[in-house]
């Protein structure tokens, strides 16, 4: 997850995105996000997981999974969004 470009490959690849560019934030963001929640030094990752808890920010993820095979690093920011996910699951 650390060797992210920020191409946004994975953006531009992902349905959902297209679909609701506006609302979900898409995998990039969603893969820089996890890389600051599963920093166990991160002071502020409960905040993080309570701003990602929303309909649109997150849950747009419909597990395609073309974010994954456009990645240049081979990084799979789908898996990352799936954790994301558990993670907000765990805090109800």
């Amino acid at each position: 997850m650390y060797e992210c470009i920020l191409c946004a490959c994975c953006s531009a690849a992902c349905p959902s995105y297209w679909w609701n560019s506006e609302e979900y934030l898409g995998p990039a963001v969603l893969q820089q996000a996890f890389r600051w929640i599963d920093d166990s030094r991160d002071q502020k990752t409960e905040e993080r997981l309570k701003q990602l808890d929303d309909t649109f920010k997150l849950y747009r993820c419909h597990t395609i999974m073309n974010c994954s095979k456009t990645c240049p690093k081979h990084l799979n920011p789908g898996k990352a969004i799936a954790k994301i996910k558990a993670r907000v699951a765990q805090m109800h």
